[in-house]
């Protein structure tokens, strides 16, 4: 791959995706991309780059899916769903007992596990959700990655990565080689596709926000750009999560993080002008599904 190829792809990247490659990461795209070229029998990268210059849109899509197709797997970090299961939740539970219903975005779905690991906290809180109306909603980047989520199809490799061994026989139906998620999990969750360089106000506002590892491949500015529209769909007492190594600071002051909960932040009521109620109620104690 000549520097100009590399040069093309990370102005391709970048506007397409929001991905911002640092003049050192062209290890990392031949990596990705070279099995894309021969799969679709290309010598090698500078003719897959002269096909997209040219106009192929299906492999200018094939490009974009390459190299923004993340690791994830259930429950990863933890520590965000067990603040999710204790104290968000229950929170959310007492200031919304009047309308009794939720919404939830999982922002990077990847390959689902984070939604439905979601969908599976949920249903683990039991009667402290009956008769309320609970929305998660999933978007991704990615058509292909969407059509895996939806079908909540997972590997022995990945059923083992971070799910507990009691949900995965709780929620899990094994077939072969392969593990299906129920249907009454897959039911919770709604799948979109979504660019987040894209205006995404028509998703309308959320109690709850999980945003993690995505924009750390994003530049500051962009990222400033998508915090601020999140700000703006974010209830007045809702909750962002980010990632572990992810953070608003120099980027925004729409946010503010939430003292003692790594990754977990909320509105800036100095910034946003809408009245908040107390930070971060103390938990509920809350019946889990038997």
């Amino acid at each position: 791959m000549t520097p100009a190829d590399y040069d093309y792809l990370r102005k391709f990247l970048k506007e397409r995706s929001g991905l911002d490659l640092s003049p050192d990461k062209q290890y990392l795209v031949e990596s990705r991309l070279l099995p894309l070229a021969r799969k679709a029998s290309l010598p090698g990268i500078p003719d897959l780059v002269l096909k997209i210059r040219n106009g192929d849109g299906r492999l200018a899509t094939d490009v974009v899916e390459a190299m923004t197709t993340n690791e994830t797997f259930f429950f990863r970090d933890k520590i965000p769903f067990d603040h999710l299961h204790e104290t968000i939740i229950p929170g959310l539970i007492q200031a919304r007992a009047a309308r009794k219903s939720l919404r939830i975005w999982s922002a990077a779905s990847s390959t689902g596990q984070e939604p439905y690991s979601i969908a599976m906290c949920l249903k683990e809180m039991g009667a402290a959700l009956a008769g309320w109306r609970v929305e998660i909603i999933a978007t991704d980047l990615s058509q292909d990655v969407l059509e895996k989520c939806k079908a909540g199809v997972y590997s022995q490799f990945e059923v083992q990565r971070g799910l507990p061994i009691q949900l995965l026989m709780k929620y899990f139906t094994q077939a072969g080689d392969v593990w299906q998620l129920n249907a009454d999990i897959r039911a919770m969750v709604q799948f979109r596709q979504l660019n987040l360089l894209q205006d995404f106000s028509h998703l309308g506002t959320f109690d709850v926000i999980f945003c993690r590892n995505v924009l750390i491949y994003f530049d500051q500015d962009t990222k400033a750009v998508i915090f601020e529209r999140m700000a703006k769909g974010l209830e007045a007492d809702g909750t962002l999560l980010l990632g572990a190594a992810e953070s608003v600071v120099g980027i925004t002051d729409a946010f503010r993080p939430i003292s003692d909960r790594r990754g977990l932040y909320q509105l800036n009521p100095a910034r946003s002008g809408r009245a908040m109620g107390g930070l971060m109620p103390q938990p509920l104690k809350v019946a889990a599904a038997r």
